[in-house]
């Protein structure tokens, strides 16, 4: 089969490559899925690029967690009847070597939702890891019906997901964006406030909560804003946060402790398989709804997968990169 991969770490032009590698078998609890769209995550290039002097955990790696096609085989203990679907999937590439790079990959049962009807594989290709951290975020606690959730960075991967999840489970949500002229984009996604990041965001928060402030914040910007969290947390809040600028930031103490704050670190690859679950419903059922959408920048072809995997390092202009293999 055709397939991508990489054998050592460092600069996508020096260590993908391209040919024929053999098409993977189904093990227990798994299916094997013809890929047609791959999606890249910041993840994934962050792998191959030796992140954090992290060590290659297997001699070759088909890189891309997430990904859209159709079931092409399974394995013992899942139903035939998934066979011919239309699926998306994760995890492909989580503490397994053979991603979604490729014309067949195996995934676990655990970690695939049915693709809806209308929804295009490129779309499929985008939901994994953006919609599952989102609903990690924001559910992690609880319901959020009646509560006010605010989400940083909402035009992102992970922030529209969690806008479009924390409205659909009936929270108030603001959302937050680093340039003006986003504003309206934040709110046709529905939330009911939009607001600029910058040093007047936490009395924003509280006159708009009528000072009880968020019960709930997610952020993609720990280290840059997390002083500002602390003030507008509501007492006994939550801040998920998924992403910092700086490895060791600072944190406000005492004003997350007088609010009896919790703070959540998200680590995506190490989400229980129960929350992996749900999150894969709810996401789901989002985008089946039409609520759930990702801009698409460019659709590269397999064999332009480090030009695909430069286009991440670049930033995308606010859209997503895909690599077509079906």
């Amino acid at each position: 089969m055709r397939a991508a991969w990489y054998e050592s770490r460092g600069p996508a032009r020096e260590v993908l490559r391209t040919g024929e590698l053999p098409i993977p078998e189904p093990g227990p609890e798994e299916l094997r899925l013809r890929v047609e769209c791959s999606g890249i995550n910041p993840g994934d290039v962050k792998k191959r690029q030796g992140w954090q002097d992290a060590p290659m955990e297997f001699p070759r790696i088909v890189p891309h967690n997430d990904g859209a096609g159709v079931v092409e085989a399974v394995g013992p203990g899942v139903e035939r009847s998934w066979t011919g679907r239309r699926v998306w999937c994760s995890y492909a590439q989580s503490y397994r070597p053979h991603g979604t790079a490729a014309a067949y990959t195996v995934v676990p049962l655990a970690c695939v939702g049915p693709l809806p009807d209308g929804v295009p594989p490129e779309q499929g290709a985008c939901l994994g890891i953006p919609g599952i951290t989102a609903h990690r975020a924001v559910f992690a606690d609880g319901p959020v019906a009646g509560r006010t959730v605010v989400v940083a960075g909402a035009l992102g991967g992970v922030g529209r997901a969690a806008l479009v999840l924390a409205r659909r489970g009936g929270a108030r949500v603001i959302g937050t964006v680093t340039r003006a002229e986003h504003l309206d984009r934040v709110r046709d996604l529905g939330a009911q406030h939009a607001l600029v990041t910058g040093p007047d965001l936490a009395d924003a928060v509280l006159e708009l909560s009528r000072g009880h402030g968020a019960d709930r914040v997610v952020e993609t910007a720990f280290d840059a804003n997390i002083r500002a969290d602390a003030r507008l947390l509501a007492p006994g809040g939550t801040l998920a946060t998924y992403a910092t600028g700086a490895p060791e930031p600072v944190l406000p103490f005492w004003p997350l402790a007088f609010r009896n704050a919790t703070v959540r670190f998200l680590g995506y690859d190490d989400f229980p398989r129960e929350a992996v679950r749900a999150g894969i419903a709810a996401v789901t059922a989002a985008a089946s709804a039409g609520d759930l959408r990702y801009p698409v920048a460019s659709v590269f072809p397999l064999g332009d997968i480090a030009a695909a995997h430069e286009a991440v390092e670049r930033g995308s202009g606010g859209g997503r990169v895909v690599v077509g293999v079906g």
